[in-house]
C-alpha cells in the first residue's frame, strides 16, 4: 500500500510498506528480533534512542528516480553532493552529505557493511554502486553511530538493505525524460536574444522540448531455495543509460550569467573565441575582429565568451551492475553466507573550450603571422623589436573539454553467523576494490603553447623556434592573431590527452557477539526484558593509489586549474567495540518503558592515533502513546589518505572580486585603499591598473598535510514520538551535532580579507600574486590553502515526521507522509578565535555558505489507494526561501550585493505517481514530477561544485517535467 509507504521512524511500529516490519513471528508465533541501524543488539521492535528515517521499495517506484543520490537529495536531512548535474568539479560519483557537514562525514553501509572509498579522487562512497533496482529499504540515521560503526558517522547512516533473499524472477524496466516550455525565467531568453543579435555563433535560444534528457535501466532478478530450504542464492543484472542534456538546450542556461546593479546580464570568460590579447609594457588590451587580422580594444561587455552551452546540465552516464547473494544453513546454529557485487560506470563530464589560458609569450616583430595592424597596436616597429603578450584564446575549433570517468568496483563477503547457546554470533571478512580511470581530452599542452608561440621567421615563413634549434621537430605555429588562422595542423599539435588512474581497496574483518543477558536472569526486577550487549573487534585497511601521466602531473593541460598530483597511502584502524541496552522499568504507571543504552569503541590507528568513541542514550514511554528519546554521542574521525597525503598543486576558486582589481576608483568604491592594497602584494605601480577575473575564478594551492590530527564531534538529540491512535504516528527530534578540529583549509577569500583588512603576516605571508599584479592571469597568482585542523561546523534544528492513514470503506484508504526540517543553524568557525558565522537561511555559491540552506524544508506526500488496483500519489516539495550571505548583518558575511542575486525565492514542486497493478505478478508506475514545469531560481553566484548552469540542479529541479514509466514482472 501506499499509506505510509514513507515512514518517517523507524521508531513508528505501523505495519506499512518502506518501513521495515516491526516484528517478524515464525509459523508458531515466536517473535524474532531485527537489528536496527545504529545498534547490533537484536531488539523485538525498531525502537532507538537515535531517529531513523526509512524509505521503502514503493518509494523509489514513486519518485520516479532511478539515481540514488537523488532519491536521498529528496530527503530533508540531506544536502546535495556529487550528482549526475555537478560538471565543473565532478568526480565521476555520486555522494550523500547529510545535514550538509560533508560526504566525508556520512557513512555509507550496504547490509550493514560498509561500503568502499568511491574513487581514487573521492574518498567518500560511491553511491553508484548501490543498485536502485535491488533496495528494499533505505534507513537513514542522522544522530551519529561513530561508537556502532566506526569512523565517517559524524553525521550519521544511511544504510541500503537490499533484497538478498528472493525466490523466482523480476523483471524491472524503467525509462524517464523530461518536457519543458522555455519561459523567459528571469529575462535571460531575452537577453540572450539580445546578444545572438551581434554574436549568433555563441548566444542562441533553444525552443520547446518534449522529451530529452532520457534515461533507461532495466534489472533482472533471479532466486531460489535450495537443498530443503536450507539456502538460497539469489543473482542481480542491470544496466542503466542517461542521455546528456546541454545548457544550451534551456533558456536559462543559454548564456552564462553575471550580474550588476541594473540586473542580469551574459557574462562569460575573458579567454574568449577570438583571443584576449594584453601588451605587457602598455597593458592595452586588444582581440581580433577579421580574417585580415585587425585588432581593436577588448570590450569585456561584448567580447567575453559564453562558456556556459557546450556544458553538461546532466552528464551522460553508462552502468553495468551484477550482484550475488546466498546463504547456506551448515547447522541450526550455524549459517554460512557471502555477498558480491559488481558496478562499473562511465560518465562524461563536459565544460567549455580549453585553449591558451593566461601564460606569458614573447612576441617579436619578425613574425609573419602578424598583420601590420598587430604590429602597430603592439609597438613592434622594427622586425628585432619584441613584447611581451599575455594571450588568452579560447579553442573553439577543437571543441569542449571532455572528461570521462570510468570507476569498476567489486566488493565481496564472506561471513558465518548464528548462535551458540545464548548468544549470537557474527564473523566475517570483507574485501573491496574500486579502480578508476579518468581521461582528459580537447585540452592544450601548455608547454606545447609556449612552443607553438615562439615563431621566427625563416625566408618570410612562420616557424617554431624550437623547430630551426631541433628541440622540437614536429611544433607547428600557432596563429590565433586572425579569424579563421587556425588549422587542423595546428590543433593536431597543441591537443594532447590526459590520462589518470588509481584504486582505493579496502580489507575489513570483523567479529561481534550479541545476547539478551535476560536469558540469564539478568534483568531489572522492574523491567520484563534483559539487558541487551554486543561485543565486537574489527580491523580495516585503507589503500589509495592516483597515478596521472606526465601531463597531469606536470600540470601540462591548460585550463585545468592545475597538476594532478600522484597519491599513495594507506592506513589500518584496529577497533574494539560494545554497546548495552537495560531496560530499567517496563509496564508500570508512568513507565511503560524506561530503558538506557550505552555504546563504546576504542580506535587504534597506524598513523599514531588512537581515539574512543562513545554514546549514550535514554528512552522513556510514560504511556504506551507517547515516548521520550534522547542521545549524545562524542566521535572521532580520523584524516583519510588524500587529506593526508596529497601533493600541493593549482586550482580554482570563486571569489566575486579581486578588491584591489580595476581603477584607482572602483577601489576606493569598495572601501579599500591603497596601503590595504599594498598589504596583498601589490606595488605602487600596479595600484589602479590590475585585471579582475571576468570568470570570477582565481588560483590558490591546495594539498595535503601528514600532520593532520582527528576531528571531534559532539552529536544530541532529543526526541518525542506519539501514537496517539493505530493510524497517526508523529515524531518530533532536536538535533545539535558541532565538529571541532575540522579538517580543512582556511579559505582563499578569508586569507585575502584578512590581510587586507589586518596586515597580519600569518595571512598576508600566503598571497602571491603575478607579475601583472593579478590573482589570476598567470601561473605564479596563488593563495595558500593546504590542509589543516581549523576551527568548527556547528548545525542544529528540528525534524519532523507525520504518519497518518485513514480508511474510506469501500474507496479504499488514504494516507498521508510528511517529513520536514527546520535549520535553526548551521554556523562555521573558519579560525579559532576569530568568530563564527551562520548560514542557515543562506546561499553564496562562489562565496563561504556555499549552496543554499533553507531554514525548512519538507516532502509531503498524499496517497489514495483505491479499489481498483491502482493506487495514486501527490506528493508536494518545498524549499523555504533563502538570501545571499553578503545581506546578512553579520560582520563575517556582511558585503555588497546586487538586488537580482539577492534573494533566492522559496520553491514548491508537485509529483503525481499511479500504481497499477495490472495482475499480482505484473504492475506498471507511471508519474510526472515537478507537474508545473517550474524553472530554477537563477543567480549569478552559484560557483562551482553544486552549483552548474546558473542555478543548483543537484537541489532544485533544473530540467523540467520529468515524466516517468516502469515495469515490474515477476514470475
Amino acid at each position: 500500500m501506499f499509506a505510509g509507504s514513507m515512514a518517517l521512524s523507524a521508531t513508528v511500529a505501523t505495519a506499512q510498506d518502506g518501513a521495515a516490519p516491526a516484528q517478524d513471528t515464525t509459523a508458531t508465533g515466536t517473535m524474532q528480533r531485527v537489528e536496527v541501524t545504529g545498534s547490533r543488539i537484536p531488539m523485538a521492535a525498531l525502537e532507538g534512542t537515535s531517529p531513523v528515517t526509512v524509505l521503502g521499495s514503493k518509494d523509489i517506484k514513486t519518485d520516479g528516480v532511478r539515481n540514488v543520490e537523488s532519491l536521498l537529495n529528496n530527503l530533508p536531512q540531506v544536502f546535495a553532493a556529487q550528482t549526475g548535474n555537478v560538471v565543473n568539479g565532478a568526480t565521476g560519483t555520486a555522494t550523500v552529505d547529510l545535514r550538509g557537514l560533508g560526504s566525508n562525514r556520512t557513512l555509507v553501509l550496504v547490509n550493514g557493511k560498509r561500503l568502499p572509498q568511491g574513487s581514487p579522487s573521492s574518498t567518500a562512497a560511491d553511491l553508484n554502486q548501490v543498485p536502485a533496482a535491488l533496495i528494499k529499504r533505505v534507513e537513514v540515521l542522522t544522530g551519529g553511530a561513530g561508537a556502532v560503526y566506526g569512523a565517517d558517522a559524524v553525521a550519521g547512516v544511511v544504510n541500503f538493505i537490499m533484497n538478498d533473499q528472493f525466490q523466482g524472477v523480476q523483471i524491472d524496466a524503467n525509462a524517464s525524460g523530461y518536457s519543458h516550455h522555455q519561459q523567459n525565467s528571469g529575462g535571460v531568453a531575452d537577453l540572450v536574444r539580445a546578444r545572438a543579435a551581434t554574436n549568433p555563433n555563441e548566444f542562441k535560444l533553444p525552443g520547446d522540448t518534449h522529451f530529452d534528457g532520457r534515461s533507461k535501466d532495466v534489472s533482472l532478478l533471479m532466486g531460489g531455495n535450495f537443498d530443503g530450504g536450507k539456502g538460497n542464492a539469489t543473482v542481480f543484472f542491470s544496466y542503466k543509460r542517461d542521455d546528456a542534456l546541454l545548457q544550451s538546450q534551456r533558456d536559462f542556461t543559454a548564456c552564462s550569467l553575471s550580474s550588476s546593479a541594473t540586473g542580469f546580464a551574459c557574462g562569460g570568460s575573458s579567454t574568449n573565441a577570438t583571443g584576449r590579447f594584453t601588451n605587457t609594457k602598455t597593458n592595452k588590451i586588444y582581440t581580433v575582429t577579421d580574417a585580415a587580422g585587425t585588432p581593436r580594444a577588448y570590450s569585456t561587455a561584448t567580447d567575453a565568451y559564453n562558456f556556459g552551452p557546450l556544458n553538461h546540465l546532466q552528464r551522460p552516464d553508462e552502468r553495468y551492475g551484477a550482484a550475488a547473494s546466498a546463504h547456506f544453513d551448515l547447522s541450526d546454529n550455524a549459517r554460512l553466507y557471502t555477498d558480491i557485487a559488481f558496478h562499473d560506470d562511465r560518465t562524461d563530464a563536459q565544460i567549455a573550450p580549453g585553449g591558451l589560458f593566461g601564460d606569458v609569450y614573447t612576441i617579436r616583430g619578425d613574425n609573419p603571422l602578424l598583420s601590420p595592424a598587430w604590429k602597430t597596436a603592439l609597438g613592434l616597429a622594427k622586425p628585432t623589436d619584441s613584447t611581451d603578450v599575455v594571450i588568452q584564446r579560447r579553442n573553439v575549433e577543437g571543441g569542449g573539454r571532455d572528461s570521462v570517468f570510468q570507476n569498476t568496483s567489486f566488493r565481496s563477503i564472506v561471513g558465518v553467523k548464528g548462535e551458540v547457546g545464548k548468544w549470537n554470533y557474527d564473523v566475517f571478512a570483507q574485501v573491496a576494490k574500486v579502480r578508476g580511470t579518468s581521461s582528459q581530452d580537447n585540452y592544450f599542452s601548455t608547454e606545447r603553447g609556449k612552443r607553438a608561440m615562439d615563431v621566427v621567421n625563416q625566408n618570410g615563413k612562420a616557424v617554431c623556434a624550437s623547430v630551426v634549434n631541433g628541440t622540437d621537430p614536429n611544433c607547428v605555429p600557432y596563429n590565433p592573431w586572425k579569424a579563421g588562422g587556425v588549422t587542423p595542423e595546428q590543433l593536431a599539435y597543441l591537443q594532447i590527452p590526459g590520462t589518470t588512474t588509481g584504486f582505493t581497496s579496502q580489507q575489513i574483518q570483523g567479529a561481534n557477539i550479541s545476547s539478551d543477558l535476560g536469558e540469564y536472569g539478568l534483568k531489572m526486577p522492574t523491567a520484563k526484558s534483559g539487558v541487551g550487549v554486543s561485543f565486537g573487534v574489527e580491523r580495516r585497511t585503507e589503500t589509495l593509489q592516483l597515478d596521472p601521466d606526465a601531463p597531469s602531473a606536470a600540470g601540462d593541460l591548460s585550463g585545468t586549474g592545475g597538476p594532478t598530483t600522484p597519491v599513495k597511502g594507506s592506513y589500518t584502524v584496529k577497533d574494539a567495540f560494545g554497546e548495552f541496552r537495560a531496560p530499567l522499568v517496563e509496564g508500570m504507571p508512568f513507565a511503560e518503558l524506561l530503558s538506557v543504552n550505552g555504546s563504546f569503541r576504542h580506535s587504534n590507528i597506524n598513523t599514531g592515533t588512537r581515539a574512543n568513541t562513545y554514546g549514550v542514550g535514554i528512552e522513556w514511554s510514560p504511556v504506551s502513546m507517547a515516548r521520550l528519546r534522547a542521545s549524545y554521542q562524542k566521535a572521532v574521525r580520523a584524516p583519510n589518505v588524500v587529506e593526508l597525503f596529497s601533493p600541493a598543486g593549482l586550482n580554482l576558486y570563486d571569489n566575486d572580486a579581486d578588491p584591489c582589481a580595476g581603477t584607482a576608483a572602483e577601489i576606493a568604491a569598495r572601501g579599500v585603499t591603497q596601503a590595504m592594497c599594498a598589504r596583498t602584494g601589490v606595488s605602487a605601480a600596479q595600484f589602479g591598473t590590475i585585471q579582475d577575473s571576468p570568470a570570477g575564478q582565481y588560483n590558490y594551492l591546495q594539498g595535503g598535510n601528514p600532520k593532520l590530527k582527528p576531528e571531534q564531534s559532539k552529536s544530541t538529540t532529543f526526541g518525542l514520538v506519539l501514537t496517539p491512535m493505530r493510524s497517526l504516528a508523529v515524531t518530533i527530534d532536536y538535533f545539535n551535532i558541532k565538529v571541532e578540529d575540522t579538517i580543512s583549509s582556511v579559505g582563499p577569500t578569508t586569507t585575502l580579507e584578512k590581510c587586507l583588512n589586518t596586515g597580519d603576516a600569518r595571512f598576508c605571508s600566503q598571497i602571491t600574486r603575478d607579475a601583472l599584479g593579478t590573482l589570476w592571469l598567470l601561473p605564479t597568482a596563488r593563495i595558500v590553502a593546504t590542509n589543516t585542523n581549523i576551527g568548527s561546523i556547528k548545525t542544529s534544528g528540528i525534524d519532523l515526521g507525520v504518519n497518518y492513514g485513514y480508511r474510506l470503506g469501500d474507496m479504499g484508504s488514504l494516507g498521508v507522509a510528511m517529513n520536514g526540517t527546520w535549520l535553526k543553524n548551521f554556523s562555521v568557525e573558519e579560525l579559532p578565535g576569530e568568530g563564527s558565522y551562520d548560514c542557515a537561511g543562506l546561499y553564496n555559491g562562489s562565496g563561504k555558505c556555499g549552496q543554499p540552506r533553507p531554514t525548512w524544508r519538507h516532502k509531503l506526500r498524499v496517497n489514495w489507494n483505491t479499489p481498483w488496483s491502482v493506487d495514486v500519489a501527490a506528493t508536494w516539495r518545498y524549499f523555504k526561501d533563502v538570501d545571499i550571505e553578503t545581506s546578512s548583518n553579520q560582520d563575517l558575511l556582511k558585503g555588497s550585493f546586487n538586488a537580482v542575486d539577492r534573494h533566492l525565492p522559496s520553491m514548491s514542486y508537485l509529483d503525481l505517481a499511479a500504481i497499477w497493478s495490472i495482475t499480482k505478478k505484473i504492475s506498471l508506475t507511471a508519474g510526472i514530477n515537478n507537474l508545473l514545469d517550474k524553472d530554477p531560481p537563477l543567480t549569478s553566484k552559484y560557483g562551482t561544485g553544486s552549483g552548474n548552469g546558473n542555478t543548483f540542479p543537484s537541489m532544485y529541479d533544473a530540467l523540467g517535467r520529468k515524466m516517468f514509466l516502469n515495469l515490474t514482472a515477476k514470475f
